[in-house]
C-alpha cells in the first residue's frame, strides 16, 4: 500500500500509539459498566435512569457546559472581530493568550479570591459604602446555579476561542469586504457573506472542543460547585472513590454515557459540516 511506503505513515504512528491509552480506558470502563458477577447486564444504566441525583446532575452539567461554551464563543468572536488587526502583533496576542498558560483550577481560585462573599470585590464595595456588609454580596461561588463555574470557564476559554478564530480573520481577503460595500451591503451583510462561511466550521469545531472539556472536567466544579446538584464528573468521582464498592460500576456507566454523548455530538457535527461542504461543491446552499 502507498500509505506504508510514504514517510507520512510514520508521523501517524505516535498519535495512534497515544490514542491507545484513552481507547483502552474507554473499553475497560465499558466492560466494567455492563458486567455484574461475571454476567452481562444493563442494570447499572437502568439504576442511573432511576436516580434523581444523576438526572439532576445531567441537567446541571448540560446547562453549565452549554452556557459557558456559548458565552465563550460569543465573547471570543466579538473580541476577535473587533481587535483582530491589533492581535496580529505579537504583544497584544501575548496578553490575550496569557490566561492559557495557567491551569483551570488557578482561575477557579482567582474567581473565589475576587467574587466570593469575602472576596476582593465584596470588600471594595463594602469599604466604598455600596454594601452594608460582605454578606450582602451576591453568592457567585459554590452556588446552586453554577455561576462561579460558568465565569471560570468563560474567563479561561475566551483566549482559546480567539486562538482558533484569529487565523480565520487573518486569511480573509480584504477585497471581499470592498466588494460587499460596493454592492451596497451593510456591516451585517459583510459578516454574513464574507466572514460567516469561513467562521462556521471553526466555530463548530471550537464549540465541540470547549463543550466536551467543560462538561467532563473535574477540578473547577469540585472547587466551585455545591454538594447538590453536582457536575457529572464530580458525581462520578464520588461514586468511584466512595466507600461503597457497589457504586463504582455506576461511575463507569455515567462516564461511558457521557463519552457516548460527546462522540455522538462530534459525529453529528462532522456529518453536518460534510453535508454543507458537499452542497457547496455542487453549487447548492
Amino acid at each position: 500500500m502507498k500509505l506504508f511506503k510514504t514517510k507520512s505513515f510514520y508521523l501517524f504512528l505516535p498519535s495512534a500509539l497515544f490514542l491507545l491509552i484513552p481507547l483502552y480506558g474507554l473499553i475497560a470502563g465499558l466492560l466494567q459498566s455492563v458486567q455484574k458477577d461475571g454476567a452481562f447486564t444493563f442494570e447499572y444504566y437502568l439504576i442511573l435512569l432511576d436516580s434523581d441525583r444523576f438526572l439532576a446532575s445531567i441537567a446541571f452539567s448540560l446547562k453549565n457546559a452549554l452556557l459557558a461554551t456559548l458565552f465563550s464563543l460569543v465573547i471570543g468572536l466579538l473580541l476577535t472581530r473587533v481587535f483582530y488587526k491589533y492581535l496580529e502583533n505579537y504583544s497584544p496576542r501575548l496578553i490575550v493568550w496569557l490566561p492559557m498558560l495557567f491551569p483551570h483550577f488557578v482561575w477557579g481560585y482567582m474567581v473565589i479570591l475576587l467574587l466570593s462573599e469575602t472576596g476582593i470585590f465584596s470588600q471594595l464595595l463594602t469599604a466604598g459604602g455600596w454594601l452594608g456588609n460582605s454578606s450582602e454580596f451576591p453568592v457567585w461561588t459554590r452556588d446552586p446555579y453554577g455561576i462561579g463555574i460558568i465565569i471560570t470557564y468563560v474567563w479561561k476559554e475566551v483566549p482559546f476561542v480567539i486562538l482558533m478564530l484569529l487565523p480565520v480573520y487573518s486569511s480573509i481577503n480584504p477585497a471581499y469586504y470592498d466588494l460587499v460595500k460596493t454592492l451596497g451591503g451593510s456591516s451585517w451583510r459583510q459578516f454574513t457573506s464574507v466572514e460567516w462561511p469561513n467562521l462556521l466550521p471553526v466555530l463548530i469545531e471550537t464549540f465541540l472542543i470547549v463543550f466536551s472539556f467543560t462538561i467532563s472536567a473535574y477540578e473547577v466544579p469540585a472547587l466551585l460547585g455545591t454538594t447538590f446538584p453536582e457536575m457529572m464528573s464530580v458525581l462520578s468521582y464520588e461514586w468511584f472513590y466512595g466507600s461503597s464498592w457497589e457504586e463504582r460500576p455506576l461511575a463507569f456507566a455515567a462516564m461511558i454515557s457521557l463519552s457516548g454523548f460527546i462522540l455522538t455530538l462530534t459525529l453529528l457535527g462532522y456529518l453536518w459540516l460534510n453535508t454543507k461542504r458537499w452542497k457547496a461543491m455542487r453549487g447548492r446552499f
